[in-house]
């Protein structure tokens, strides 16, 4: 693996960049988590998810597929029945740093919470740049 200081000279082919970009879209992550307890339709991923749109699940669906973390499984049968489940490389996404994220923000989601919250309301404290 490449040291993270390569994408400070190449940073439009950054592995990092790659990686973080996995988790740009708001729903991706939550798709991935409900992915993990096993292979599930449409319909049951909405309804584990809630509040998502089938437009917004379709979306996401297509994404994870493109890079290769979740696999679409069709069935030749009427009605047409077709599965989602992790890709052997979503599956170690979702239980390598996704578990470490949960980790991190079960430890310390209070803090970066209320770091936002003051930042809403200009309650932050500021750092002083004078010398």
């Amino acid at each position: 693996m490449a040291p993270m200081s390569e994408c400070h000279e190449v940073v439009a082919d950054c592995r990092l960049r790659a990686a973080t970009e996995l988790f740009a879209h708001t729903w991706d992550p939550v798709v991935l988590a409900a992915l993990q307890r096993g292979q599930h339709r449409r319909h049951e991923l909405r309804a584990a998810i809630g509040g998502m749109s089938d437009k917004a699940l379709t979306e996401s669906l297509r994404r994870l597929a493109a890079n290769g973390l979740v696999e679409r499984r069709a069935y030749a049968q009427a009605p047409p029945r077709v599965d989602y489940r992790l890709t052997g490389l979503g599956r170690s996404l979702v239980d390598g740093p996704m578990t470490a994220l949960a980790r991190w923000i079960a430890e310390h989601g209070d803090e970066l919470f209320e770091a936002q919250e003051n930042a809403r309301t200009g309650a932050a404290s500021t750092i002083s740049t004078r010398s």
